[in-house]
């Protein structure tokens, strides 16, 4: 008898969560519709040939193609919701890489830490356009120090968290030619302990990751301040939805016992949030956390990435782990 993979899935994720007694499970307190996250442990389907390294970024472009990003060889892994893989490429300085996005012409973009550059590339992976100057740090005008992040504008202007190093937000045009640039060191509003990840809404205003002050900082391409979100989460990757949802995840916002510290690294927990443009909270969903990486399917540790498709399904990358994941929603 032939077995389908719908079947296969089927019955995998039956017996994940037979082994693991739950799933995700969360309520939307606008509407009290229950969502269900159930791992896909099947997905991608990688070649034995590849190797996943720690994996920090994840994207998903208008087709439905899950771009992942990985300290390892290919760098950049594309698969189908499916799981089939469409291409891969490698980039120069893997090790560095961090966060993968896709810009509104349909390029890929990528930062790296160890190069200090951002890059962009076709969707073929032909490099079109570098940021910094590759194995030098700076903090001028033409150079990062490990930047973390970018999101490409609706113009094609670039904003850039520069990031591990600088502790600012870098505004270049869609030529990438330097506008302006705002931020500093600090736990002040409008400053930094680090920028470590940022997405843009419809109306252009800016949300930064601000991940060692557990906070998401929302600001306009000005650098004006419009809003601090303290104490929700510590946030490691945003997701910003077509709706205008910002998808967050990290762990719990938690300070060190006896210290004014936030408790970052190892972090406490593993979760995902969604918040609206206001920073209410529309939804809250524990994930299973390991200690020993990379765990079973559907656990996770440092979670990084986080990224959905079309039909709203979530998708996930850790660096402890050294993996991408698929969480399959039912409503």
């Amino acid at each position: 008898m032939r077995v389908t993979r719908s079947v296969l899935v089927t019955a995998m994720l039956l017996l994940i969560l037979l082994g693991q007694g739950c799933a995700p499970l969360c309520v939307d307190p606008q509407n009290g519709t229950t969502v269900k996250y159930v791992v896909d442990p099947t997905w991608p389907e990688k070649p034995d040939r590849f190797t996943w390294g720690q994996t920090p970024g994840v994207t998903v472009d208008n087709q439905d193609h899950i771009y992942v990003f990985t300290r390892s060889d290919p760098a950049v892994q594309v698969y189908e919701t499916d799981g089939t893989l469409v291409r891969a490429w490698n980039v120069a300085d893997a090790n560095g890489a961090h966060f993968i996005r896709i810009g509104p012409a349909g390029n890929v973009w990528t930062a790296n830490i160890r190069s200090h550059t951002i890059r962009k590339y076709s969707p073929e992976g032909k490099l079109l356009l570098t940021l910094g100057e590759p194995g030098r740090a700076g903090a001028d005008r033409s150079h990062f120090d490990r930047p973390t992040d970018m999101v490409v504008l609706p113009s094609g202007d670039i904003v850039v968290s520069d990031g591990y190093g600088n502790r600012r937000i870098v505004h270049f045009d869609a030529t990438g030619k330097y506008v302006n640039e705002w931020g500093e060191a600090g736990t002040q509003p409008g400053q930094f302990a680090l920028p470590h990840a940022i997405v843009a809404d419809s109306q252009g205003r800016l949300y930064v990751a601000d991940r060692e002050n557990a906070r998401i900082q929302v600001f306009d391409t000005k650098g004006k301040l419009l809003a601090v979100w303290d104490d929700l989460i510590t946030p490691w990757g945003l997701w910003m939805s077509k709706d205008d949802e910002i998808w967050v995840c990290g762990s719990s916002a938690r300070k060190k016992e006896g210290t004014g510290e936030w408790d970052v690294l190892p972090p406490p927990d593993q979760l995902v949030m969604k918040l609206n443009r206001k920073g209410t909270v529309l939804m809250r969903i524990p994930l299973l956390m390991t200690t020993t990486p990379p765990g079973k399917p559907g656990e996770l540790n440092w979670v990084h990435g986080i990224a959905f498709d079309s039909r709203g399904n979530l998708y996930l990358t850790d660096i402890q782990g050294h993996r991408a994941q698929k969480f399959v929603c039912e409503p």
